[in-house]
């Protein structure tokens, strides 16, 4: 399997640990449907609008396609691609995360539509997981800097016949009041620190990475919820 560089590395064994270990709890109250406080419920609200606008960007009969769900959580978007009848591939860090996903799947009834969710746990950028018709990483990239970022979707357009999906946090006042808020907040709410991204950086890095393979630019879209912010980009073959 290869990987970017050191520093991807090093930054994806942090994430790992979070979320395998410091929060796995705190995260599993939060993509379920139990009650929690005002600033979980503002991250969860965020997370349901991005996963819907993501989601609206994909076929809604998917019988027949293979997508990736690139760093999938507990894979709340990877059940739903199912129901259309995606073949899901949902990859996480965290082996916590991924088994709690097996878990809920396990308590659906079949849904008609012939869909499957294979769960991982491991690196999304690893080559052994093959060809997608689709690929959509939530959140997954948000704590990569932009070259490391620029390079996972470079890597994972190169094995995508269709879509690549993701999320990065964008650069402005805003998300960096919020983060300098988070400070103050216990670890269990916090995330590994995210690294705002220059758009117009990540586009001409894109743009010069991608030349020459028919990838273009395609929808954009901002969601911001209390301590939630995250802005979708989809690029298309």
């Amino acid at each position: 399997m290869k990987t970017s560089n050191a520093n991807y590395i090093e930054r994806r064994s942090e994430i790992e640990n979070y979320f395998d270990r410091t929060a796995a709890k705190a995260w599993e109250r939060l993509t379920s449907t139990a009650p929690v406080g005002r600033i979980r419920a503002s991250v969860r609200a965020g997370r349901d609008e991005m996963r819907s606008t993501l989601l609206s960007w994909l076929p809604q009969d998917m019988r027949g396609l293979r997508l990736l769900d690139a760093g999938c959580g507990t894979g709340a978007l990877a059940l739903e691609a199912m129901q259309r009848g995606a073949e899901v591939v949902a990859i996480d860090l965290s082996p916590t995360l991924v088994q709690l996903g097996r878990e809920r799947n396990a308590t659906l009834p079949p849904n008609g539509r012939g869909g499957s969710i294979e769960y991982l746990s491991g690196d999304m950028l690893d080559d052994a997981l093959g060809q997608f018709d689709h690929v959509v990483a939530m959140d997954s990239v948000i704590h990569y800097d932009t070259p490391d970022i620029s390079n996972a979707i470079q890597r994972l357009a190169a094995r995508t016949r269709g879509s690549v999906l993701f999320t990065i946090a964008p650069n402005g006042p805003l998300l960096s009041v919020a983060h300098a808020m988070g400070r103050f907040f216990p670890s269990s709410d916090r995330s590994p620190a995210l690294t705002p991204v220059s758009q117009s950086r990540l586009r001409h890095s894109l743009k010069q990475g991608l030349s020459g393979t028919g990838w273009t630019e395609g929808r954009m879209r901002r969601v911001s919820r209390g301590f939630y912010t995250s802005q979708a980009w989809e690029w298309t073959r």
